[in-house]
């Protein structure tokens, strides 16, 4: 980590953001997508502590808060082969790739009960941004599509999604369980130092 200042300027362009659009959904996701894909096309800010994979399981580590719980930046780490169970997140979001690749599988739910639709996949590769809001679409499983390496992403979400009650869902049967997912870490970066 060379300059951890990209973090603190993200997070005040990012709250500047909130302050005037917080209740307008494109415009977050339009204007967010611009400082998200700033962000991530350097790779010199984040501690490695928040970059790390663990052997069995992805890692979704807080790196930002907003007081008010406008939004939240994580950083997701994959080990290689690792991938979310098929989920939604409730709000909207963007992810940004930082370091590696992933593999986006997204679903849609059945008009009625029964199994969940494929809609089809796409990769991600560095630098690249994805959006997702139950208005755009929520459900998706998300892998690392780097054979052998570790895969990094930063997630911005319009509320503090490791507390937000969401869902897993069965894709053959359509089935869905509430979560909350939590963080793998307690700690969050000290980018005012």
């Amino acid at each position: 980590m060379n300059n951890p200042a990209r973090l603190r300027d993200f997070v005040h362009a990012f709250t500047s953001l909130a302050d005037a659009a917080a209740h307008d959904e494109t415009r977050m996701l339009e204007q967010g997508r611009v400082l998200l894909a700033d962000l991530v096309t350097h790779d010199d800010w984040l501690p490695s502590a928040f970059a790390q994979p663990h052997p069995d399981r992805y890692q979704q580590y807080l790196l930002h808060c907003d007081p008010l719980e406008r939004f939240s930046v994580v950083s997701f780490v994959w080990g290689p082969g690792q991938a979310t169970p098929v989920h939604d997140h409730t709000v909207w979001g963007m992810v940004g790739v930082l370091r590696g690749a992933e593999r986006c599988e997204e679903f849609a739910p059945a008009s009625g009960a029964g199994p969940l639709a494929a809609l089809g996949e796409h990769h991600l590769a560095a630098g690249a941004i994805d959006i997702v809001s139950p208005r755009v679409g929520d459900i998706h499983r998300v892998s690392n599509a780097s054979p052998g390496a570790v895969s990094v992403s930063i997630h911005v979400y319009g509320a503090d999604i490791g507390r937000v009650e969401r869902h897993v869902y069965d894709p053959s049967t359509g089935a869905a369980i509430r979560f909350v997912s939590g963080y793998s870490a307690r700690a969050t970066p000290d980018s005012w130092q």
